[in-house]
């Protein structure tokens, strides 16, 4: 993304640096309008989207991103960077996104509170039921670009939110096209609106008392900074990032390891929040892990992401690019073994990488690197491997290879992670299923129908009658 003095941004493809799109910010008084607007349409309940409506909506809206999934995979491709193949996987799981929160819909369910069991208690009769939050912010990350949304935006429709929309400006155009599409799918005008805003205007929103709900997917620097801007009552929900471990036991199937630790570590270039970063392996397996592992990440191509032969694409920007290769030139200062890549292919992308044990206070091992490098440390005892798995203060998601039963329920207790998994990569996710972090990780849990619990309420009723 470029911008100039004239309020206008261009959106680059990250590969090669074209313009695909230039458009304009919105200023202060209209984001702030969009807020009112939504406001009003949370306060008039008569005027509430009931459940049929939503259903209705959502049902059109994945008819008609199934009918253009094709195209829409590969703008997510060229704006965001990721690999054509895995963005036709992006739009297909978030198509079924959509219809896992329609399902979602009647699961917002209230209770019948116990009444009738003492005279305090008497004839009376009391239920919950759950209803809008209010006024969602959504404010979302690169990394993917169309599924993202439907997590943060879907979810709000689905949930009778009216929500706003600020996506990441180097990836905005998926964004404006599940707008639109919601639109023609017959969402009223007004109960989601984009906002391509600057941030200083974005954190004018998250302090502004009419927003009730933040949900933001970002860096942890930015992410608990606007928590602390919420005015009080708001709520949040946070996603962050993690240094994702695996630890390899003497006992794992290295047949099964590599293809799924390839995969995880350098999926989309390492820019997930859970990608595989440090593996941990057992000295015994470690050498013909490592060999493996390499030959694996040596045949990865890496290119034009609209390429349908391209493994790994470009990273967002240059200046991550710079970054990577810094954190990998420290790490072989300190110690490091570089095992392969450790170099910029272009400008804008960057060789997989395999660094062999880094020392344990290198950025690699204890920052999240969003890049396609994955390190690599040997140990003796499981009790080291876990400890120093568990020495970062970025709890994800993790996981271990053993065919050992009792190492599987054990290390699966004893990681760090909201999720740990068993002769499976760190990356592993299914909509449906809780996903967030912990710590400096994130709050709160995600997940379609977790996210569309939080964007609700649950409130009560209680009746009172001699009949009773």
């Amino acid at each position: 993304m470029t911008a100039d003095a004239t309020n206008n941004f261009d959106v680059l493809s990250p590969f090669d640096e074209t313009v695909i799109e230039s458009l304009s910010y919105i200023d202060e008084g209209t984001a702030l309008a969009a807020l009112e607007r939504a406001h009003e349409l949370h306060q008039n309940r008569d005027g509430w989207l009931d459940a049929t409506k939503r259903i209705r909506i959502l049902e059109r809206f994945a008819s008609l991103a199934e009918h253009r999934a094709d195209e829409l995979a590969r703008q997510a491709a060229r704006e965001g960077g990721k690999p054509l193949k895995d963005s036709i996987v992006e739009v297909e799981r978030g198509i079924e996104g959509v219809r896992v929160a329609i399902k979602e819909i009647d699961q917002l369910l209230g209770t019948e509170i116990p009444m009738r069991l003492n005279d305090a208690s008497a004839h009376r009769f009391a239920h919950t039921y759950r209803e809008p939050r209010g006024v969602v912010l959504a404010i979302s990350a690169f990394n993917h670009p169309f599924n993202l949304i439907i997590h943060q935006v879907v979810t709000a429709v689905a949930a009778g939110c009216p929500v706003l929309v600020k996506p990441a400006m180097t990836t905005p155009l998926s964004c404006r096209t599940v707008v639109d599409l919601l639109q023609e799918a017959g969402l009223p005008e007004g109960w989601c609106q984009l906002l391509l805003c600057k941030n200083e205007i974005t954190e004018k929103l998250v302090t502004d008392q009419r927003v009730s709900f933040m949900t933001f997917i970002g860096s942890a620097r930015v992410g608990w900074y606007l928590r602390s801007r919420l005015a009080p009552g708001a709520a949040c929900s946070l996603e962050h990032g993690g240094v994702a471990p695996a630890i390899v036991d003497a006992t794992a199937d290295i047949d099964n390891c590599i293809p799924l630790l390839t995969r995880g570590g350098f999926y989309h270039a390492g820019q997930v929040c859970v990608s595989v970063q440090r593996i941990y392996l057992q000295k015994r397996i470690a050498e013909q892990f490592t060999l493996r592992f390499v030959d694996a990440a040596k045949e990865l191509k890496t290119g034009d992401p609209l390429d349908p032969e391209t493994d790994v694409g470009p990273l967002i920007s240059r200046g991550e690019v710079d970054r990577v290769d810094s954190w990998v030139k420290e790490a072989v200062r300190h110690g490091a073994e570089l095992l392969c890549g450790g170099k910029k292919l272009s400008e804008t992308t960057y060789e997989p990488t395999i660094l062999l044990n880094p020392p344990d206070d290198a950025q690699v091992s204890n920052e999240e690197i969003f890049g396609p490098v994955v390190a690599l440390y040997t140990y003796d005892k499981l009790d080291e491997a876990i400890a120093r798995a568990n020495a970062p203060e970025l709890f994800f998601q993790a996981s271990v290879f053993t065919s050992d039963l009792d190492t599987a329920l054990g290390v699966s207790r004893r990681l760090n992670g909201m999720a740990v998994m068993v002769n499976d990569h760190t990356a592993f996710r299914v909509d449906w299923m809780p996903f967030g972090g912990h710590r400096q990780s994130g709050l709160g849990l995600g997940g379609i129908g977790h996210t569309m619990r939080d964007m609700t309420l649950e409130r009560m009723v209680v009746f009172r009658s001699s009949a009773l």
